[in-house]
Order: structure tokens, then sequence, then C-alpha cells
């Protein structure tokens, strides 16, 4: 009975750190969002989008910008969130 007893005690203080862990590393990368989005420029081109699209050097090597890491950081960085939020779910259903 005692073992039992152990067990389930461990287990609980197993679903608090994990808990716990899930949710700090939720805000981390939430936070971590809002920096990566506060620092990328708007995508507003105002007059100029009506002139339509000219071919440019910018234009074709625009991956290599830094706006473009920025946003490939914000994407990562919301599936990580979003990955987390779905692991703190299934730890929540296992308890």
């Amino acid at each position: 009975m005692e073992n039992i007893a152990n067990i389930l005690e461990m287990s609980n203080t197993l679903y608090v750190t994990l808990s716990i862990i899930c949710l700090a590393l939720i805000v981390v990368a939430s936070i971590f969002v809002i920096i990566v989005v506060m620092m990328q420029q708007s995508n507003s081109d105002g007059i100029s989008a009506l002139s339509g699209s000219s071919e440019t050097f910018y234009g074709k090597n625009k991956n290599k910008t830094i706006e473009s890491k920025l946003k490939r950081l914000t994407v990562v960085s919301i599936i990580v969130i979003g990955v987390l939020c779905v692991l703190y779910f299934i730890i929540g259903l296992l308890k």
C-alpha cells in the first residue's frame, strides 16, 4: 500500500514539474515572438504597390535579408508555442 502511495506522489510531482516547465517554455517563446514581431518592418508599401511589381536585385535576394530571417523566426516560434500547448494539454489528460 505504501508503494502505491509513493508512486502516486512521484507521478503527481512529475506532472507538476512537467507542467511548470512547459508553461515556462510557452512564456519564453511568447515573449520571443513579441520581440521578433516588434523588430520587423511593416509590409505596407503605400502608393508604390499600385505601380505593379518590378524585379530588382533586392527583390531577387529578399530571402537573405534580415526581414526574411525575422519572419522565419516568427513562424518557427509560433509553431513551437503550438506544439508546447498541445504537449501541455496531453500532460493534463494523463494526470
